[in-house]
């Protein structure tokens, strides 16, 4: 990887600390607040720990990493190397992107760090994090790979299932009346992240009708958004005690480029959708 530019990005990615150093990549924690406990994720919390605290109803609250733990990692990456590419959660789904802009334009960090708004999040994230790596090795400039990356933020999608409607009345996506009459009828939502944005899709009776309904739309995606173009599908969970790794199979069985790889949610996805989530997703391929 050319040492010139550093990449960095956040936990909402989902790049686990492993995979951060595999690729060469720095990574900020996400904080959040837990019962009025700050804690970091990936740092002093796990995912036992998060979802101990999630299914006992503890008072999860997010928040964005601080200006100092920023600029640290910044400041860590500039020793050895001449510029940073900066790839936060989308702009839609968090401030932090306009934090790191503004603090971009510092003496210190102007011409030196370039902020992109990808408009990603989860796996979907990874794949231009990886994106932007090869197009370093590529010897492509930063200034180059941030517009490559703002121009093709839209090429992606992802769909997920959520298991329960009590998280999405906790952080008032449904009312009160609506979550208790889903429960009774077995709803199982589908939502759509696409350009940074989380909508409600579809609603399901079943885990197979939800699937069937996510692998179709993917379908779908493929042909009229991406007009029929190679994709990469993609998988993402939160505590879905293997209903991902069958799901995965079984749209393996119909497509065949399908990453291996079954990606975390983060922690900032699951505090509105809860435990028992699966997800699919593709990525326009460019390079």
């Amino acid at each position: 990887m050319n040492r010139n530019i550093a990449v960095v990005v956040d936990t909402n990615s989902g790049i686990s600390n492993d995979l951060a150093k595999e690729l060469g990549v720095y990574v900020i924690p996400m904080p959040f607040i837990i019962d009025g406990k700050d804690y970091l994720e990936g740092v002093n919390l796990d995912e036992e720990t998060f979802y101990q605290k999630l299914m006992s109803d503890s008072n999860i609250s997010t928040s964005q990493p601080s200006i100092g733990v920023i600029t640290e990692i910044w400041d860590k990456a500039l020793e050895e190397n001449d510029y940073i590419l900066h790839i936060p959660m989308s702009s839609s789904l968090s401030k932090c992107y306009e934090t790191c802009e503004m603090l971009s334009h510092q003496k210190e960090y102007e011409g030196k760090v370039y902020i992109v708004d990808n408009r990603r999040i989860s796996k979907t994230l990874e794949y231009s994090v990886k994106e932007a790596i090869e197009l370093i090795k590529r010897g492509k400039t930063a200034a180059e790979i941030k517009l490559f990356l703002e121009e093709t933020a839209n090429d992606s999608t992802i769909y997920l299932m959520v298991d329960t409607l009590k998280y999405l009345k906790k952080g008032g996506r449904v009312t009160p009346s609506a979550a208790l009459l889903g429960t009774l009828l077995g709803i199982k939502p589908v939502l759509q992240i696409q350009g940074g944005k989380l909508d409600a899709f579809a609603k399901c009776r079943t885990i197979k009708q939800a699937k069937r309904i996510m692998f179709n739309q993917i379908k779908e995606d493929i042909i009229k958004r991406f007009n029929g173009q190679e994709v990469e599908i993609v998988f993402a969970e939160a505590f879905s005690k293997g209903e991902i790794e069958n799901f995965k199979e079984e749209v393996k069985q119909e497509l065949i480029d399908v990453d291996e790889n079954i990606g975390k949610l983060s922690y900032s996805i699951i505090c509105h959708t809860g435990p028992g989530v699966i997800g699919i997703g593709c990525c326009k391929k460019h390079i």
